[in-house]
């Protein structure tokens, strides 16, 4: 990638499709969205031109919540993978940098098993997209809430078995699951280190992360907040991506996304 582009988790607020949706980001000078197939891979052939014809900004895909590669069922998992695949011919359709899902649940198992049944699920999607030449990035995304799978350690473990795998980063996720960790400069750079020394410059380089604000309990995420309601130090963050000359795509997921994705990127620009 040639920079770090800034995307809003969905259409913006006041966009009824769209069109008019990269009509908006026109006005606020940001750099494209994360389509959010987040009810099933859906879309009329009237948005796939809107979102054919968008010009230089950057789309990506967030995968559907249904997804859980761990289920116990055997046809849950291999509708899961389905989810997975539709999402990324839906991205290979759509022209998209990088699509990202929450993988699986733990559902009793401990995170040495799971990992290794991620490995074994990964595999199956990345031979099945291979198959049909699509290339797109894949990335399981950290995760909010400890019943999840998807700690930095495990992500990163998977995403070493593929070419087609990378992490995708969601520092509020990892904020509110660690209980109010990983909100300094230091530690956002830890993650990114890690992300260097584990994966290459082809972590860093070709990026995909989330960041909001965030409430969260013992048990992980709660629920997103805009910045201002939040206690996610969202400008040590950017500090961090400077640092690490960054390049990719970090979407913004509170409540007012073009609002707070303004928010970031004006911070950004200005160090």
């Amino acid at each position: 990638m040639d920079k770090l582009h800034f995307l809003t988790a969905g259409i913006p607020s006041n966009a009824k499709d769209y069109s008019n949706a990269f009509l908006k980001l026109d006005e606020m000078n940001l750099d494209g969205l994360e389509v959010e197939f987040v009810h099933g891979v859906r879309y009329s052939e009237k948005t796939r031109e809107h979102i054919l014809s968008r010009n230089e900004k950057l789309i990506t895909h967030h995968g559907p919540y249904y997804i859980n590669l761990n289920a116990k069922e055997e046809d849950k998992q291999e509708a899961s993978i389905k989810r997975v695949l539709d999402t990324a011919r839906a991205g290979a359709d759509l022209g998209a940098y990088s699509i990202t899902y929450h993988a699986a649940f733990y559902l009793g198992d401990d995170s040495a098993t799971v990992t290794k049944k991620m490995i074994e699920q990964h595999k199956k999607i990345v031979e099945i997209l291979q198959q049909e030449n699509n290339n797109i990035w894949i990335r399981p995304e950290t995760t909010g809430k400890r019943s999840q799978w998807g700690t930095l350690d495990e992500i990163i473990e998977v995403s070493k078995e593929f070419s087609q795998v990378l992490p995708c980063i969601d520092f509020a996720h990892i904020h509110a699951r660690e209980d109010g960790k990983f909100n300094t400069y230091d530690e956002f750079c830890y993650i990114l280190e890690r992300l260097g020394n584990e994966l290459g410059n082809i972590a860093l380089n070709n990026f995909h992360g989330h960041v909001a604000g965030i409430e969260y309990t013992q048990k992980g995420e709660k629920r997103h907040l805009i910045f201002e309601e939040a206690d996610f130090n969202y400008k040590d963050l950017m500090k961090a991506f400077k640092k690490f000359d960054i390049k990719g795509a970090i979407v913004c997921e509170s409540p007012n996304i073009e609002i707070d994705t303004k928010i970031l990127k004006d911070y950004y620009m200005s160090l």
